[in-house]
C-alpha cells in the first residue's frame, strides 16, 4: 500500500510537471539607472535575492545599476529587443513605445503618493499592460521615483517669475520640459549620466529631479537652491522582455510577478521615510530650501496640459483624469 501511495505521488508530480513545462536555469539581465546607495538599487537586490530563493536558484539575477548599460533610453530599448531580460523605465521613457503614459506626468494631479499609487496600480495598470505587450514587454509592477522638485545655483525660487530665465536640464521627456517651459525656464535635454558634469560647469544653472536622486548622486555639491515644487509624479515601472517571459514555467512567472511586486512596495514605503530626513540632510549640504506657492506654478500649466494632450492624445488625457477623479 505505500509503495503504490509512493508510486502515485510520483505519477501525480510528474503530471503537474508536464502541465506546467520543464523548469528552466536562467540568468537574468536586470539594467537600471538608480544609484547603488539609493533605495530602488536595494529594491533589485531584494527582488533578485528572493527569486533565486524561491526557484532554488533556477533564475539568478545579474543587477547592472547606475546606467552600466547606457542611458535610461538605451536600456529599455535593449529591454525591447530582448537584449536584455528587465529594466525599470519611467513612465516618460514608456510613452515613447505607448503613447498613453504620457499621461502619467501631468503636472500637479495627484494628491500625493497614496492617491498616485491608487490610480497607476488600478485602472491604470489594467490599460496600460496589453498595451506593452504588444511592445514585446511584460508589465510586472510600479515601483517608484517620487515628486519631482527644481533645483538651481542661481536663486531660490518661491514662484513661476523666479524660474523664468533660469536654463534647466529635463530629461528627454516633454512633460517635464513643458512643466519648466512654462514656468519661464529655458530647457535643455541632457542625459543623465552627463548631469551632474553639465551642473558643474554651468553648461545648465539646475534641473529637477525626486530628493532621492538629488542627495544620492549629490547634486547638492553642484546646486545651492532647492524649491520642493513637487510638480509631477512619476515612477520606476519594473518590466520584463516578453520573450524572458514565455520561457519561465507558471510558478516561475508567479515568483517573479510576486517578487516584483513584493520589492516595489518596499521601495515606496523607502522613498517616504527617507523624504523627510533627506530634506534635513540636504540642509546639511548647505543647500536653501523653500516652500514654493505651490497654487500659482499650477495656474501657469495651461500650456503645458495642451502640449501633453497633442502629444499623448485628449481622449487618453481624458480616459485618465476620470481615473484620477474616481479613485480620489
Amino acid at each position: 500500500m505505500k509503495l503504490k501511495r509512493i508510486a502515485l505521488g510520483f505519477m501525480v508530480l510528474g503530471l503537474i510537471c508536464l502541465i506546467a513545462g520543464p523548469a528552466v536555469a536562467l540568468e537574468l539581465k536586470f539594467g537600471h539607472y538608480a544609484a547603488e546607495t539609493h533605495p530602488g538599487h536595494k529594491a533589485t537586490v531584494m527582488f533578485a535575492d528572493a527569486v533565486n530563493k524561491r526557484t532554488n536558484g533556477e533564475i539568478t539575477v545579474k543587477i547592472y545599476p547606475a546606467n552600466a548599460l547606457g542611458s535610461p533610453p538605451e536600456v529599455l530599448e535593449q529591454n525591447v529587443l530582448g537584449v536584455i531580460d528587465m529594466s525599470l523605465p519611467t513612465q516618460g521613457a514608456l510613452d515613447k513605445y505607448v503613447k498613453a503614459f504620457a499621461v502619467v506626468m501631468l503636472p500637479f494631479v495627484y494628491d500625493g503618493y497614496e492617491h498616485a499609487y491608487r490610480v497607476l496600480d488600478g485602472p491604470f495598470m489594467d490599460w496600460m499592460a496589453p498595451q506593452l505587450e504588444k511592445e514585446n514587454l511584460v508589465f510586472l509592477s510600479n515601483w517608484e521615483w517620487g515628486f519631482r522638485n527644481i533645483t538651481n545655483r542661481v536663486r531660490s525660487v518661491a514662484t513661476p517669475s523666479e524660474v523664468k530665465g533660469l536654463k534647466l536640464r529635463t530629461p528627454p521627456e516633454i512633460q517635464l520640459q513643458a512643466a519648466m517651459e512654462a514656468c519661464g525656464a529655458v530647457v535643455t535635454k541632457i542625459a543623465f549620466p552627463e548631469l551632474y558634469m553639465a551642473l558643474k560647469q554651468g553648461v545648465v544653472d539646475g534641473q529637477e529631479n525626486p530628493l532621492a536622486v538629488i542627495y544620492h548622486f549629490k547634486l547638492y555639491e553642484v546646486q545651492k537652491y532647492l524649491a520642493l515644487t513637487r510638480h509631477v509624479y512619476n515612477s520606476m515601472v519594473h518590466v520584463m522582455s516578453r520573450k524572458t517571459w514565455e520561457k519561465l514555467t507558471p510558478y516561475q512567472q508567479k515568483v517573479i510577478m510576486e517578487e516584483s511586486q513584493r520589492a516595489g512596495n518596499w521601495f515606496r514605503k523607502a522613498i517616504q521615510a527617507e523624504e523627510a530626513d533627506l530634506i534635513e540632510k540636504l540642509k546639511g549640504k548647505g543647500m536653501v530650501i523653500t516652500q514654493p506657492d505651490i497654487p500659482k506654478f499650477r495656474a501657469v500649466m495651461g500650456p503645458a496640459y495642451e502640449r501633453i494632450g497633442k502629444y499623448a492624445g485628449e481622449d487618453n488625457v481624458k480616459k485618465f483624469m476620470k481615473m484620477v477623479e474616481e479613485v480620489k
